[in-house]
C-alpha cells in the first residue's frame, strides 16, 4: 500500500514579461503547484476555473495596476492571499495596496528565490488557518463541546488583546492611563457611552477595549462606520431586510444588531447620520427591538451601544443638527481621547508598537528608529493622529535600508520642518497665523527649511549648503543665527530611496 501525498498548494504567478514569468514558474514548481498567466485576463480566468490559495502579481502591468486587479480579487475571491511584486518601491502603492486590496506581502525586486518560497509558504499557512476557521464553524454544529472550547481560547485571546493595559499602547506617564483608568471603571456596567475625540485617536480601539473588558465580552462585537453609508443601506446594515423589499435586496439579511445579540454594537461617527435615521435609531434604542425593512414583525435585540464621533454633539445639539433625546440616549458615559499631540510622551513606545506591526505586515526586518527620528516625530503634531502616524511609518519601513536603523532622513519633510520647541507642532501654513512682525515668520519658517534639509542630508553642510544654493559660509552664518551650529551630526547610513515631499 503507497503511502497518500499531500497535494502541493496552487499558487498564480502573473507577470507581463515572459522571461520573469518562466523564471518564477521554474524556481517555484518545486514547492507549490503554480499556474501562470500573463494578462489579468488569463488569470482571471485561472482564478474562475483553479482552487487557488495564493496569488502573486507583477504591480506594472498594461491593462491595469496589481493593487487594481487585486482589489478586484479580494471582491471576488475574499479567501486567496494577495502579494504583489515590483521593482518599484512607490510608498503610496504599497499604502494603498495593504488598505485597500488587503494584499498580504509587497515583494520588491530583485527577490531572494530562498526568501520569495519562505514568504509563500507563510501565505499558504494562513490560506489553510482561514480553511480551518471556516471548519471551526461546521464543527461548532457537528461537535459543540470541543469547538465551543477552541472559540473560548480564541475570545480569551482577543480578550487579552484588548486589555485596558497590555492592548492600548502608551508610556508610564501618558496622559491616556487617566482614560484607560474611565474604560476599566465603565466597562462592566451596561451603560451606553460615547467615545468623542479627532479622527485616528484610536476610538475603536477603546471600543473594542470596553467590549472585552464588559460581561459581554464573550459575546459578538461589530463595528459600523455611520457616516460612510446613505439612510436606506445603513438602516439595511443595522436593522436587516427582507427579500424583495428595494431593488437588489435578493434574500433575506440580517442587521447588525441581531447579529450582535447579547453583545455590543459599535457606531462610529454617529454624529454623520441623517435626521430621519436619527428618528429611527432612538425607536430602536428605546424600545429594544428592530424591524427589518420590508418586514411587518419585529425583533427584540439585547445589544449594548457604543457610540464614536469626532464632532462637539452638544454643540450639534444647541445648533438643532443632532437631537437631544438620542444624545442623551448615546450619551450614557462620555469619554474623551486626547489628540496624539496631547500625548507627546506616548510617541516613542506607540511608534515603536506600530513599527513592530508593520514589520510584521511587510515582511520586513529593521533594527527600530534613531534617536534623531523618535525627537522629530515627537516635535510633530500629528493633525492626523495615530492613523497618519501609522502610513507615516509604513513609508519609512518601505523606503529604509534592510536590517538598519530607521532614520530621521527618512521622515517627510513637513514632519521634519516642525520646530522642537513648538509644543503645538504647527506646519508652515499655521505659521501665518504667528504673532510678530514680518521678519520674525519669515526666520521662523526660513529655520525650519535648513534644519530639515540638514536632517535629509545627515547633516551634511556641504550638501545642505548646495541644495539651499548657499555658500557654506551663508549656510554657517544662519546656523549661528538660529542655534542650529553646534547640532552633531549622526553616523550615516546607506538611503535606499528618495525621501517623500
Amino acid at each position: 500500500m503507497t503511502e497518500a501525498t499531500t497535494p502541493l498548494p496552487t499558487i498564480l504567478v502573473i507577470d507581463d514579461e515572459i522571461r520573469s514569468l518562466e523564471s518564477l514558474a521554474r524556481i517555484l514548481n518545486e514547492d507549490f503547484d503554480v499556474r501562470t498567466a500573463a494578462t489579468i485576463g488569463e488569470a482571471s480566468s485561472v482564478l474562475e476555473n483553479e482552487w487557488v490559495q495564493v496569488v502573486l502579481c507583477d504591480q506594472r502591468m498594461p491593462e491595469q495596476t496589481g493593487v487594481e486587479f487585486l482589489k478586484s480579487v479580494r471582491t471576488r475571491w475574499p479567501d486567496v492571499i494577495r502579494m504583489i511584486v515590483s521593482g518599484y518601491t512607490d510608498a503610496h502603492d504599497i499604502i494603498d495596496g495593504i488598505n485597500e486590496a488587503g494584499i498580504f506581502q509587497y515583494i520588491t525586486k530583485p527577490w531572494h528565490p530562498e526568501n520569495l518560497i519562505l514568504t509563500l509558504k507563510t501565505a499558504c499557512r494562513l490560506y489553510a488557518l482561514q480553511r480551518e476557521n471556516e471548519l471551526l464553524a461546521i464543527e461548532l454544529k457537528m461537535s459543540p463541546s470541543g469547538a465551543r472550547q477552541k472559540v473560548s481560547d480564541r475570545r480569551d485571546k482577543l480578550r487579552k488583546d484588548y486589555d485596558f493595559d497590555d492592548g492600548i499602547v502608551r508610556g508610564k506617564d501618558s496622559p491616556m492611563n487617566a482614560v484607560c483608568d474611565t474604560l476599566k471603571q465603565v466597562a462592566p456596567y451596561d451603560v451606553p457611552v460615547l467615545l468623542s475625540g479627532a479622527s485616528g485617536t484610536g476610538k475603536e480601539l477603546a471600543a473594542r477595549a470596553l467590549h472585552y473588558g464588559s460581561l459581554r465580552w464573550n459575546k459578538p462585537f461589530v463595528v459600523e462606520n455611520c457616516g460612510a453609508l446613505p439612510d436606506e443601506l445603513l438602516e439595511s446594515e443595522l436593522f436587516g431586510h427582507k427579500r424583495g423589499a428595494f431593488t437588489g435586496a435578493v434574500e433575506d439579511h440580517m442587521g447588525l444588531f441581531e447579529r450582535a445579540n447579547g453583545g455590543s454594537v459599535f457606531l462610529d461617527e454617529i454624529g454623520e447620520v441623517s435626521p430621519a435615521f436619527q428618528v429611527k435609531l432612538l425607536r430602536v434604542l428605546q424600545e429594544g427591538e428592530i424591524r427589518p425593512i420590508g418586514s411587518t414583525r419585529t425583533r427584540k435585540v439585547d445589544v449594548r451601544v457604543i457610540a464614536a464621533t469626532n464632532r462637539d454633539l452638544e454643540e450639534e445639539v444647541r445648533a438643532g443638527r443632532f437631537r437631544a433625546d438620542l444624545y442623551y440616549r448615546l450619551a450614557g458615559m462620555v469619554i474623551r481621547i486626547p489628540d496624539l499631540k496631547d500625548r507627546r510622551s506616548d510617541i516613542p513606545v506607540l511608534a515603536r508598537a506600530l513599527l513592530t506591526r508593520a514589520v510584521g505586515q511587510l515582511g520586513k526586518q529593521v533594527t527600530g528608529f534613531s534617536q534623531e527620528a523618535l525627537d522629530c516625530m515627537k516635535s510633530y503634531g500629528w493633525p492626523g493622529n495615530v492613523r497618519e502616524m501609522q502610513n507615516e511609518i509604513q513609508q519609512m519601513l518601505v523606503l529604509g535600508p534592510e536590517g538598519r536603523e530607521l532614520g530621521a532622513d527618512l521622515l517627510s519633510r513637513h514632519i521634519l520642518r516642525a520646530d522642537p520647541a513648538d509644543l503645538d507642532g504647527q506646519d508652515d501654513e499655521a505659521i501665518a497665523g504667528v504673532e510678530g512682525t514680518l521678519k520674525d515668520r519669515i526666520e521662523m519658517l526660513e529655520s525650519r527649511i535648513i534644519r530639515e534639509t540638514l536632517i535629509r542630508n545627515r547633516w551634511n553642510k556641504s550638501r545642505a549648503a548646495r541644495e539651499l544654493g548657499l555658500s557654506r559660509v551663508g549656510l554657517r552664518s544662519k546656523l549661528e543665527r538660529y542655534g542650529l551650529e553646534n547640532v552633531k551630526p549622526l553616523p550615516a547610513t546607506r538611503r535606499t530611496a528618495g525621501v517623500p515631499g
